[in-house]
Order: C-alpha cells, then sequence, then structure tokens
C-alpha cells in the first residue's frame, strides 16, 4: 500500500473510466482506480507509468484502504442494478463523510433512492453527468454535479482541472441537490436525441430529394460548420461523409446500417416530459424513430408498397442554403423544447 495516498478514486476501467482517471493524473491528482478484471488494471498501469501518479488494483479492500479521507470515489459503470451492487460492495470498507460519485447515465430517481439510502449511512453520495464520450474524458469533458453542496467542495478542484474549458472557464457547474445533475444530463441526451434526428433528415433529404453526392453533403456540412450551425454533431457527419471504407471499396457512410440503438436517456426525457404536461416534439419524434429504426425487416417490407423517392427539380445551391435554414430553426426549436 502506497505511504501517501490517492486523492482520487474510479471504480470501473472500460474505456470511459481508464481515460477519465489518465485525465486526473495528468491534471496533478493522485488517482487509484478499480476493477475486477485484471487486463483492465494491466492497461490502465502500462497506459499510466508513474505509479505513483496513477495505479490500479481488482481487489476492493488495497483500493479503499489507498485512499485519503474523506475518500472520493467515482463510479463509470453501467446504469442500474450494477451501480446498486457497487454501492453494497463499497459500504462496509467506508468511513462517515466518504463521497460516492456516479458518472454514469442512471435514472434521476435512481439517484433520489440511493442518495437518501446513503445519507442514513453517513455516506455523501451524489450524480454527475459526464459529457463528451470517451476522448471528452481523456482530454477533458462537460461535467454535471448534482447533490450535496459541502461533499461538492471536496471533488470540485479535480472536477473544474479535468472538465472541458470555454473562453478559460472549466464546463463544470454544481447545479443542486439530490439528483440534478442525472436529470440535467438525461435532458442533454434528450437534447442529443433531436438534434441528430433532424441532422440525418437533412441528410436523407439532400441525398434523396437533392441527388447530392457524398463529396457535395460533405462540403455542405463542413460549409455549416464554419458558420452559426458550428457544433460536435455537424462536424462529425463532415467527417463521416468524406471517410472511405478502409475494410472494402467505395466510402464508408454508404455501408452504415440504418439501424441504431439508444441506451435509454432520450426515453426518459420523452416520459418526464409528458409526466409533467410538457410538450417536446422533437424529441419525441426522435426517440420513436430510433425505435422504427430497429424493425429493420418491417420497414423493408414497407418499402415495397412506394416507389423510390425521386430527386426535386430544384437548383441544388439554393437547397442547400433552403436545408441551412431549416436546421439552425429546427436545433433551436429543440434546445427551447428541453429547455
Amino acid at each position: 500500500m502506497p505511504e501517501n495516498k490517492y486523492d482520487f478514486g474510479l471504480v470501473g476501467l472500460g474505456v470511459m473510466g481508464r481515460n477519465f482517471i489518465l485525465n486526473v493524473a495528468d491534471n496533478g491528482f493522485k488517482a487509484y482506480g478499480y476493477d475486477l478484471d485484471q487486463e483492465k488494471v494491466a492497461a490502465l498501469q502500462k497506459e499510466g507509468g508513474d505509479l505513483d501518479k496513477v495505479n490500479a488494483t481488482n481487489d476492493l479492500e488495497t483500493f479503499i484502504n489507498s485512499l485519503q479521507l474523506p475518500r472520493k470515489i467515482m463510479l463509470l459503470v453501467p446504469a442500474g442494478k450494477i451501480v446498486d451492487s457497487v454501492i453494497e460492495n463499497l459500504l462496509p470498507l467506508l468511513t462517515k463523510d466518504d463521497l460516492i460519485i456516479d458518472g454514469g447515465n442512471s435514472l434521476f430517481t435512481d439517484t433520489d433512492r440511493r442518495e437518501s439510502y446513503l445519507k442514513t449511512k453517513g455516506i455523501h453520495f451524489f450524480g454527475a453527468g459526464v459529457s463528451g464520450g470517451a476522448k471528452g474524458a481523456r482530454k477533458g469533458p462537460s461535467i454535471m454535479p448534482g447533490g450535496s453542496r459541502e461533499a461538492y467542495k471536496e471533488v470540485k478542484p479535480i472536477f473544474e482541472a479535468v472538465s472541458a474549458k470555454y473562453k478559460g472557464e472549466p464546463c463544470v457547474a454544481y447545479l443542486g441537490p439530490k439528483s440534478a445533475g442525472n436529470y440535467v444530463k438525461m435532458i442533454h441526451n434528450g437534447i442529443e436525441y433531436g438534434l441528430m434526428q433532424l441532422t440525418s433528415e437533412i441528410y436523407d433529404l439532400l441525398k434523396k430529394a437533392g441527388n447530392l453526392s457524398n463529396e457535395e453533403l460533405h462540403e455542405a456540412f463542413s460549409s455549416w460548420n464554419d458558420g452559426r450551425l458550428q457544433s460536435f454533431l455537424v462536424e462529425i457527419t463532415s467527417e463521416i461523409l468524406s471517410k472511405d471504407d478502409d475494410q472494402g471499396s467505395g466510402q464508408l457512410v454508404d455501408k452504415i446500417l440504418d439501424k441504431a440503438k439508444q441506451k435509454g436517456t432520450g426515453k426518459w426525457t420523452s416520459q418526464n416530459a409528458m409526466d409533467l404536461g410538457i410538450p417536446i416534439p422533437s424529441i419525441d419524434i426522435a426517440v420513436s424513430m430510433r425505435e422504427l429504426s430497429a424493425l429493420k425487416a418491417d420497414r423493408l417490407k414497407g418499402e415495397k408498397l412506394y416507389g423510390k423517392s425521386q430527386p426535386a427539380a430544384m437548383n441544388k445551391d439554393k437547397l442547400v442554403k433552403m436545408a441551412e435554414e431549416a436546421l439552425y430553426f429546427s436545433f433551436i426549436i429543440t434546445y427551447a423544447q428541453g429547455l
């Protein structure tokens, strides 16, 4: 066991967890990871290099005893029963005022339940939505913490250091008590569902009705990303449209299966809005379209009932301009619905 204990602990050394803990170490904090999978432990130790800065184990007691008091332990594990299981395994080894942070996409009502339960045990708990994917976890995510304000003070310096920066300001802020962080992340994901659906519909319109080639589509999205539609989603759409298939011939976008999966946060957003009586049609239809996309066999049968779409008799430049205006307006509407 190290003589000088570690500042921050993280449970779950998958891609997100490994990248996040390396980010913590890069920003001057000593970080210790835990995972049952010894291969993931070894991978972190190898990539981290200096074990005095970042280390890991598959022994839970060693992990707990390696952390400074009060312990700050973040969970980056799949939402649901696994979170409850990890908490129950941690509890006997923790001491009063230790802090558990759920960094996954947990349903906000689950976070409220866990926070109330752990409060009776003298343990602080809060949910912290983490946005930016694996790349963001490594280079700087947006973090949405909610829970005990006093407990947040313990981890605030770490979160502000590792988060993305916008105009020099950290992309992290205390959002409120209990499940405020997970709730905001849920809405964030719901908005993202809407934006992705709108982007795919504009792509489909320009591809089929406008008869634009992949190169022309790439140029359109690339130019939009240089203007008022500048965003991560528009940027990666532009990049995908220019990417060749490195395992075959042609371009990658033409090989992508039109069948989307979902983790549930978009659906939770729609369900909660309905419970509150708040209309969010752009997000609702985005969730429905994901569900529809999963019905690939049924859609193929339905296609046989109708003829193929015909290109529009319209100037391409004019159509691209109108599409940009429509997408911009639709993005604003979707943000307004979520907010």
